[in-house]
């Protein structure tokens, strides 16, 4: 009996010693992870609240926020619509930022290109088509960005759900999300959530949420939290069927990309290979390629053929559902 209980004893302390060390090395090792991680925290929540405080919508009267809110996409201005690109694909840049660097591509490629046609109007031509290069790498930012923050969205709709029915109300919910999942979905939800700490209607807040995002399953939150305002229901229940649909849909655009993969490799291999050859042969044979470079209508040509044919297998590998 008393081995039994000394055997025990000593099985307990040696759990217990094991806890202590543990306890004391992780302290040591992930104190300062825990602080830095800490700092990171602060500092994205104090810059999204510059940013909020920065933001246009609060020097508009509340006549002009509803009228800016009930515009229409279609009736947007180009460059409207190039700040909500910029916002949707997560680049804090300016409309003259994106303009200068657009000129610096052409530059940089102009010079090249003059250096190895010795033709002025080919080298103005590939200045100019290099000049959509970095509206090209905004739109890359962008799905990349949308993609990831669908990934996010259905864990992000449950912890609302259990937030609401812990007794919480929306704005703490969104915050709730803002502290536990990494970008790019805290970003936009603490600045949603600041936008109404600093005196923004809700309503105004949420639709420019959705307008940043520019994702169909955010809209449809907006939306169904907008009508729960006005006509009342179980938001937690309506959160919750959200993110079922969002992880239906996300598991078909998965589904629908592992389809159309063949025919979007085939895509940037078909229009990779006539430039790339080009080049090759104007290294190798200059007089062979010579006569190509004198007659720059054919290249005008093949750069319209291959543009129409990247939009055509586009528009198949590419739908909306």
């Amino acid at each position: 009996m008393n081995i039994n209980l000394f055997v025990t004893s000593t099985f307990l302390a040696a759990i217990f010693c094991v806890l202590a060390v543990y306890s004391v090395v992780s302290d040591l090792v992930f104190r300062d992870r825990m602080k830095l991680q800490s700092r990171i925290h602060d500092e994205l929540r104090g810059h999204q609240r510059d940013r909020a405080r920065r933001s246009i919508l609060r020097s508009l009267s509340q006549e002009e926020l509803h009228k800016l809110i009930a515009t229409a996409d279609d009736s947007r201005t180009w460059k409207e619509r190039l700040d909500d690109l910029m916002d949707q694909a997560g680049l804090h840049w300016t409309l003259q930022q994106f303009f200068g660097l657009s000129a610096g591509v052409a530059f940089s490629v102009f010079l090249p290109a003059l250096f190895i046609s010795k033709r002025f109007s080919i080298a103005i031509a590939c200045g100019c088509c290099a000049t959509i290069l970095p509206l090209l790498y905004v739109r890359f930012q962008k799905n990349r960005r949308q993609n990831t923050m669908r990934e996010q969205l259905a864990d992000a709709f449950e912890l609302m759900s259990s937030t609401l029915r812990a007794g919480q109300s929306m704005t703490q919910s969104m915050q709730a999300v803002a502290a536990d999942f990494p970008a790019p979905i805290s970003e936009e939800f603490m600045l949603c959530s600041e936008q109404q700490n600093l005196g923004l209607d809700p309503e105004i807040a949420m639709r420019q949420l959705a307008r940043r995002c520019g994702i169909i399953e955010l809209k449809i939150f907006v939306v169904a939290v907008l009508v729960q305002r006005q006509v009342g229901g179980n938001l937690s229940e309506i959160l919750q069927g959200l993110a079922h649909i969002v992880r239906d849909r996300f598991r078909i655009m998965g589904l629908i990309e592992t389809l159309t993969a063949e025919g979007r490799l085939q895509a940037a291999i078909l229009m990779a290979l006539p430039p790339f050859l080009l080049v090759v042969m104007m290294v190798m044979n200059r007089e062979y390629t010579q006569s190509l470079l004198d007659n720059p209508q054919l290249l005008v040509g093949m750069g319209v053929s291959m543009l129409l044919g990247w939009l055509w297998i586009r528009k198949i590998v590419n739908f909306d559902f």
